[in-house]
């Protein structure tokens, strides 16, 4: 179990660095995708509510010491898309490619409206996150593509990443 989430967490500061350094600085593309919403997606259907909602506040965590937002925002909306994708641990069958876009885009979705919640709750503290918008539908697009391609990348590595099943819970 340790040498699992230890890998997870090691890929998902690897997505985090990718993200916050590398993507959000490229002037072409107009909205960021959300690399580590699609591990914590896989990390969570693979390995049970616990691993998701764990692996969703870390990925969280470093988004938040990473970002400008108000700290702990991402650490609570990755967390329970973190937990409710360990809900169907070993259930969703993600070795095709619609499912983990399928995936990707009800985060994606899920996420939005989270944000868009809180940005109504919190209007000093939540930038307002407009899922009508062209930069949601590119981001929509954008982890929707790479969420098949990150969950093959992904399962490359099972041996190390996945619980073995009498571990999970």
């Amino acid at each position: 179990m340790i040498k699992s989430f230890l890998s997870s967490i090691f890929i998902l500061l690897c997505a985090a660095i990718i993200q916050a350094a590398i993507l959000s600085n490229m002037a072409i593309l107009p909205a960021i995708p959300d690399l580590s919403l699609i591990c914590v997606l896989y990390f969570s259907i693979q390995n049970g509510k616990l691993m998701g909602e764990t692996t969703g506040f870390v990925s969280g965590l470093l988004l938040d010491f990473l970002g400008a937002g108000p700290f702990g925002l991402n650490c609570l909306i990755r967390t329970g898309i973190g937990y409710v994708t360990g809900l169907f641990n070993r259930t969703i069958n993600t070795d095709g490619i619609i499912i983990p876009a399928l995936l990707g885009l009800a985060a994606t979705v899920a996420k939005a409206l989270l944000l868009f919640l809180l940005s109504y709750l919190y209007p000093t503290a939540v930038m307002r996150y407009n899922p009508f918008s062209w930069l949601f539908l590119f981001e929509l697009c954008a982890n929707v593509i790479l969420s098949p391609i990150l969950f093959k990348l992904l399962g490359l590595m099972k041996k190390i990443l996945i619980l073995r099943p009498e571990s999970v819970a």
